[in-house]
């Protein structure tokens, strides 16, 4: 492959990445420009966070992603067993312990008999990744002024996500951790990288998945652990009424795991007990 050319005095960065297979460097790290992944936006990833070496919710967050493949036609991918060996060689190589990895399988090159899915692996370390709230377990949002319908492909979590992204610079913007994304129906769906809870009279909701949000690992565990609490918790649609009358909201996210809001577009949100709650018995399970 042809080397990257790049802009004087600029450079690559020199961190690990495992790219199928192999742990590469600098402008070792490239992709080719044939794979429909880096042509076409025809990817698919999973963001976990890793403690002590050990990916949460491995299994969830690979069977999501084979699921993913298989609905939108892609080859197959890598054999999880393979990806976690490539997970660890990743981290030794990083020497991290504490971290985000990122795994992505694109739809590869076409011509080939079979056609072969691509896959990297990237990792970084989880101090950097955490949200400002997530570190005081308060966190701040905002609404995206921009209408938002993410159609059947916003249950996958595909690397197409320019209209996420410019919902989170939104964020950046004003320095908040979140925008949430309102449809043009006035109801709240996700957050631009999370899923969004409210709470009303001790009872927890969520947009339902029929709404064609991300059908979040967390947002799963979050359910469960309801249940294990006898903590009511169901599907409907949230409109913006609903939302500022909240006694709590919460976001949910593999890395930043369950967010309790203490600010909603520059106003106090009225609680947090239930979703530091929810956060203590999720990072129990995690443990297990």
């Amino acid at each position: 492959m042809t080397p990257l050319a790049l802009p004087p005095g600029s450079r690559l960065p020199d961190h690990a990445i495992w790219i199928n297979g192999r742990i590469v460097r600098g402008d070792e790290a490239a992709l080719s420009v044939f794979d429909r992944g880096a042509r076409d936006g025809g990817g698919i990833f999973e963001t976990l966070r890793v403690e002590g070496g050990r990916p949460a919710a491995w299994d969830r967050h690979l069977e999501r992603l084979v699921l993913s493949a298989a609905e939108l036609g892609f080859p197959v991918p890598p054999a999880p067993s393979r990806l976690r060996a490539g997970v660890d060689e990743l981290l030794a190589a990083s020497a991290l312990e504490d971290a985000v990895v990122r795994l992505t399988v694109t739809r590869g090159i076409p011509g080939g008999r079979p056609t072969r899915a691509g896959a990297w692996i990237e990792a970084e370390p989880l101090a950097g990744r955490l949200w400002a709230g997530t570190r005081q377990s308060a966190g701040s949002a905002i609404m995206s002024r921009t209408p938002f319908e993410t159609g059947w492909i916003g249950r996958h979590k595909t690397t197409s996500r320019l209209a996420w992204d410019l919902a989170r610079e939104e964020a950046r913007a004003v320095g908040v951790d979140e925008a949430l994304l309102v449809g043009r129906s006035g109801h709240v769906l996700e957050g631009a990288a999370s899923n969004v809870f409210v709470t009303r009279d001790g009872e927890v909701w969520t947009p339902p998945l029929s709404a064609d949000v991300l059908p979040g690992v967390t947002r799963a565990l979050v359910f469960a652990l309801c249940a294990e609490l006898e903590i009511p918790c169901g599907e409907r649609m949230l409109g913006l009424a609903e939302i500022r009358a909240a006694d709590e909201i919460f976001l949910t996210n593999s890395v930043q795991e369950v967010l309790p809001l203490a600010m909603l577009e520059g106003h106090p949100v009225r609680g947090r007990e239930l979703g530091l709650k929810l956060l203590a018995a999720y990072r129990e399970r995690m443990k297990s």
